[in-house]
């Protein structure tokens, strides 16, 4: 037995979502790319290969992992570029979305330069729009909300700048294609002007096709629509969450059970602020595979308290069929999008193993970390 804590991620509920998501692109037209700020588990990445993914980019380190692990060139978006780093996105990428004019301006030429000297490489520039249709209700996932840094407002483009190709925009979060429609509704009515004259247009990400009841038919029917009244455009998606949708879990174990104004907590050998997050910055409570669905107080109820020194690493409540022991294993579900790229070693807490499970069942022990990986952090 593999001993906890351990991320595991599932080849067969991985494979799942690839098929769905490559139904989609081969039906609908449109070109799905991941993006690793959900998903960067490189070692998985063969997986991906089989059903030629490619990826989105947000940083010269994320860029280089698709150059190296996916075998590709990377649709790149960055807030600001600097003279240290643009050329290096140019050179490894396939298309570079700028945030503004002035940055595109500012760094127009060596995009040029580049193709001039590599045809066969040629990089396509695109500008960042922002339709400032806000769909996301927590505003930290909200790129449309006002004040935000994200993209150009219609009333700031007068004119397609030459060189320009493209728009990309991002305004969902775990949304349906119901909101999609919505936003590409704002798009046409505040960009349309421009659309005939480009090449491509990303829609970002935020496209939760592999969630359970997500409207897949309505999704590709908007797309192809769309694809028809702008035959010019090569339609990109770029979703972090669909690809890694439910596909792994976190393992813990219960080391302590304390009790305090009435409220027992169970310590795991995990932590919230180190291992998952997002529970806290959403804020969410994830589902426990041995709690029950409901918090029922008439049987035993524990908040769960992560093993760090920040007093708010804790989310509550579940109730369970039975008193927790110390050594009784849990199963966090669903923590392999948006999780495992978020990790920290705040306090030197022991980072969780990666774990695969093949389609045999058979377990793989892809990373485990030591004391040299947190001394290295501070180097």
């Amino acid at each position: 037995m593999i001993p906890t804590p351990y991320y595991i991620v599932y080849e067969e509920k991985l494979r799942r979502n690839l098929n769905l998501i490559s139904r989609v692109s081969r039906e609908s037209g449109a070109k799905i790319i991941m993006a690793f700020k959900a998903n960067a588990l490189w070692r998985t990445f063969p997986i991906f290969i089989d059903y030629g993914i490619c990826s989105t980019a947000s940083s010269v380190n994320e860029m280089l992992l698709a150059n190296d692990e996916l075998q590709c060139k990377a649709h790149t978006y960055c807030p600001a570029y600097t003279p240290e780093t643009i050329e290096k996105y140019v050179a490894g990428s396939s298309h570079i979305t700028f945030n503004s004019v002035a940055q595109y301006e500012r760094f127009r030429d060596v995009v040029e330069r580049h193709n001039a000297a590599k045809p066969a490489e040629r990089v396509s520039c695109g500008l960042r729009i922002n339709p400032m249709c806000s769909i996301v209700e927590t505003d930290i996932y909200n790129p449309c909300c006002p004040g935000s840094r994200f993209g150009i407002t219609a009333d700031a483009l007068t004119s397609l700048p030459d060189g320009i190709e493209g728009f990309h925009f991002h305004a969902l979060c775990e949304s349906t294609s119901y909101d999609l429609e919505q936003v590409l509704r704002a798009v046409e009515q505040q960009f349309g002007q421009f659309l005939p004259q480009l090449k491509w247009l990303n829609m970002g990400g935020g496209h939760l096709m592999t969630r359970k009841g997500y409207d897949v038919e309505h999704l590709i029917g908007l797309l192809k629509d769309f694809g028809q009244r702008y035959p010019n455009l090569q339609l990109i998606l770029e979703p972090g969450s669909a690809f890694c949708w439910e596909t792994g879990d976190l393992e813990a174990t219960v080391v302590d059970i304390v009790e305090n104004s009435g409220v027992r907590t169970a310590i795991l050998d995990v932590s919230f602020a180190c291992h998952m997050p997002d529970c806290l910055e959403m804020p969410y409570k994830p589902r426990i595979t041995q709690a029950l669905n409901e918090v029922d107080p008439k049987l035993p109820t524990y908040r769960m308290g992560g093993n760090s020194c920040l007093s708010g690493d804790y989310v509550g409540d579940w109730s369970f069929d039975h008193e927790l022991q110390v050594g009784e294993r849990l199963t966090f579900e669903d923590m392999n999008h948006y999780t495992t790229v978020k990790t920290n070693m705040f306090n030197g807490i022991h980072h969780p193993a990666m774990v695969l499970e093949r389609l045999d069942g058979a377990r793989v022990v892809m990373r485990e970390f030591t004391y040299d990986d947190y001394k290295s952090r501070m180097d």
